[in-house]
Formats: C-alpha cells, structure tokens, sequence
C-alpha cells in the first residue's frame, strides 16, 4: 500500500484530512486528490479524482492529476472571489451562475493537456487509420469528439468551502458526503447505486454536461465535516448505510480526538477498505474549527470518541442542487 503523507495547509476556519492508498495487487495507484487551503486560510478546495485503470485507459493516472490540478486552478480562483464578495446575498446568483460555469473551465483544460499530451505521444499511434478514425468520430458526433481520449479518462469530484458558501461538483463515480450538525451523514450529489462499472468521464465530449453542482449557502453555520473519496471507499461496504455510518464516525473521532490523530490512522483504515474493495482508495476531508462554529453561532459536535474505520448513517440544510 502506499500513502498521501505529503503536509497539509492551514486554513482558519477548516483543518484538513488527506489519505489514499493503492488498491490490492494493483501495480500503481489511479487516483489523485488535493486538500488545501486558499484565499489567506478563508477557504478550502479539496478534489479527487479516479483514473478508470483498465487497458483501455492506460494512462488515466495522468489525467487524473490533471483533473486535480485543473479543478484545483480554477476551484482556487473561485475561492478568492467567493471570499472578496463575503456574506452579502445579493452577489451569490453571480456566484452560482460562475459555479456552473466551472466544470466547463476545467472540462477544457483537461482536454487540452490530453491533446498535447497526445499529439507528442499518440496514445494509439499516429497512423493513417487513427486520422480516418478521427474523421469518422468528427463527422458522427461534431468537434468535440475529433480525438479519441479513453486512454486519459478519469472522473472528478471537487468541492469549495468558504465561510459562508459551500459548493461541490461531481462528475462520475465517488462520494460527496456532508455530515450536519446532528452527526447525520448524506451524500447531496448522489444518483444511487451504481450500475455495473461504466461512469461518467473526463475524456467524454462536452463532460460539464454530465457534472452535477450543489450549492448550499452557510447561513446558519458550516457543517461539522465535508468528505470527498473515491468510489473504492465506499464499495468497501456492504450498504450505503454502512458507508455514511464510516463518515460519522471519522467525523466522531476528529471531533473528540484530533483532526491530527485521525490523519495518523487514516491510512490503516483506508487500506481496511481496499483490501474489500480492491480498488485504489482516497479520502480528503475537512472539519469545521472550533472557531468557525463560533463565528456563526453553531456549535462544533461534542466529542464521543466512538465509531473508527468501518460503518454506519445520513441529510443536510438550506441546500440546492443546480
């Protein structure tokens, strides 16, 4: 196994948590995930992105570190202006309209860091078959499909956290999951359960159509924890209850130990749940600070030091889903 051990950043109202581990037998890892902090430590973004990892998609451990790095890019921007605009209402239908504008920044940049990466490397030779086969794609499905980019494909999941807006955004398989101020955990972009192995991708034409937004203003104070991971996480379980009972319980322990101590026994859990799931396994997260909660009037959930690396629970507020 091996494990995201890198520093993290501090953020004045949020601590952060970073993990991920490479799944059984699998030669490397395809996933990627930043958590960190931006906008002077008055936001968050964190993402994380699965490569798909079959044959067919050989270098998608490449485009998920793009993925990351782009949303990232484009997320830390966001932030910024989030924050220069603060708690006046008036602004925020500006603000969501440039949220779901996002995915498509992204969708591009990606692309074009694929096309390069492509045009120095064809990922399926340079021939005079591809070029026909390019034609062919172009006149079937429009521009957008010219360049067959399977090879790169990765889903994406993102999320920006100001102290007064909280927005995620999620293309493919994985798991958006807030947990409220009763310790009650719910996964706002969920679509249910997966079909088979298929997913929305990156390398797909026009993926920002696919992406789904949630947008949820922090009126009456940030909820306690947000958690991004990859769909290795919560296959590990035997039900979607178990899974969102794991988030409350992560949630528990930072709360009643340390977001610290949880940081130092998150890669034994997340290996746990590989060795299930046998796929690559990545969580971030970020906790609400004792401080945060203060300055909106809610309180931070009390330590019960219960509930570790394996199941149970889950809803949320004051929310929307563009």
């Amino acid at each position: 196994m091996t494990a995201v051990r890198a520093p993290l950043d501090r953020a004045a109202d949020w601590e952060l948590l970073r993990g991920a581990v490479k799944g059984v037998a699998k030669k490397y890892s395809q996933d990627r995930c930043a958590a960190k902090a931006t906008a002077g430590g008055r936001a968050v973004v964190l993402a994380v992105a699965d490569g798909h990892g079959s044959a067919a998609h050989f270098r998608s451990d490449q485009g998920a570190r793009w993925a990351v790095q782009e949303f990232t890019a484009c997320a830390e921007v966001f932030a910024h202006e989030a924050v220069r605009l603060g708690a006046d209402a008036a602004n925020w239908p500006g603000l969501r309209a440039a949220a779901r504008l996002l995915p498509r920044a992204v969708g591009h940049r990606w692309r074009q860091r694929a096309l390069v990466h492509d045009a120095s490397s064809p990922a399926h030779g340079a021939g005079p078959a591809r070029r026909a086969a390019a034609r062919a794609r172009r006149d079937r499905e429009g521009p957008a499909a010219t360049w067959d980019l399977a090879a790169y494909g990765s889903t994406l999941l993102g999320a920006v956290l100001t102290p007064h807006m909280l927005l995620c955004w999620q293309l493919g398989d994985g798991d958006v999951v807030l947990v409220d101020d009763g310790g009650v955990a719910h996964t706002p972009l969920s679509t249910g359960p997966d079909m088979g192995d298929e997913t929305d991708s990156l390398c797909e034409p026009e993926p920002w159509r696919k992406t789904r937004t949630h947008w949820q203003p922090l009126t009456g104070g940030p909820p306690p924890a947000v958690l991004l991971s990859t769909d290795g996480l919560s296959k590990s379980f035997a039900d979607h209850q178990g899974f969102l009972d794991f988030a409350t319980g992560v949630c528990e322990r930072a709360a009643g130990q340390g977001v610290a101590a949880v940081q130092g026994q998150l890669e034994d859990w997340l290996a746990r749940a590989a060795k299930y799931s046998g796929d690559d396994t990545t969580l971030v997260a970020a906790f609400a600070t004792a401080a945060a909660g203060t300055e909106h009037g809610t309180a931070v959930p009390d330590a019960h030091g219960t509930a570790p690396a394996t199941n149970d629970d889950g809803t949320t507020e004051g929310t929307g889903t563009a």
